[in-house]
């Protein structure tokens, strides 16, 4: 990856933000407001990044499923039996 541009803004906080980055940099979490802001838009990034591909992987779960033949649908039961006897195996007698 190529070195970042910085680039110069302004940008505006409520108190009780300000108030919350000032903190951090006291408490030496981060060097500068700037750098904390710039770690919060990066977890965004991230977070957003994960959405994606959850999603995509959801799309292709429904794309999948829509294409699987009636025939081949399994029901509640055949899909929990499992389950359903190693619960009822568990329960006190």
């Amino acid at each position: 990856m190529g070195r970042a541009m910085t680039v110069k803004t302004t940008l505006s906080f409520t108190d009780r933000h300000h108030r919350f980055l000032s903190e951090q940099v006291e408490k030496g979490v981060y060097a500068t407001a700037s750098a904390s802001v710039a770690a919060a838009i990066e977890q965004m990034i991230q977070d957003e990044e994960a959405r994606q591909v959850m999603l995509s992987a959801l799309a292709e779960e429904i794309r999948a499923r829509t294409a699987t033949p009636r025939d081949a649908y399994r029901t509640e039961e055949e899909t929990f039996a499992a389950a359903f006897a190693d619960i009822a195996a568990a329960q006190p007698k």
